[in-house]
């Protein structure tokens, strides 16, 4: 069974820095893609970030790019969110999402990813 564990979510104010971490367990093979989206109160899930390990290019979505960076190791099934110069509208459930080998949908659309982490809060204060 596979099992994405999220971590490094919290409170901070405006301006601050956050690095959020997902690693995941009990995988027999390798994603194409891991990433992360966010789901805000009363709003739906959007796409943040993620990572083609195929060719080692990173996609943004327009509002998190020049501030958030993402990273991590394939062969550890590890991916990471640096999130600097954050912002109130930047809170959020931030959530961990890995594809499955052979995935041919969007990068930016949940309908890629087969698993899915539990979410981590983070809150940001003006």
């Amino acid at each position: 069974q596979v099992r994405l564990v999220e971590s490094g979510g919290g409170l901070v104010q405006a301006g601050d820095s956050l690095r959020l971490s997902c690693t995941a367990f009990g995988r027999t093979d390798s994603s194409w893609a891991m990433g992360w989206f966010r789901q805000a109160p009363g709003k739906e899930r959007e796409f943040v970030s993620t990572i083609d390990w195929r060719a080692g290019r990173p996609y943004y979505s327009d509002s998190v790019k020049g501030r958030f960076t993402i990273s991590g190791d394939n062969a550890k099934n590890t991916v990471y969110l640096q999130m600097n110069s954050l912002k109130p509208e930047d809170t959020a459930i931030y959530y961990c999402a890995a594809d499955r080998p052979g995935s041919w949908r969007p990068f930016n659309s949940g309908t890629r990813y087969a698993y899915w982490g539990q979410g981590t809060q983070v809150t940001v204060s003006s």
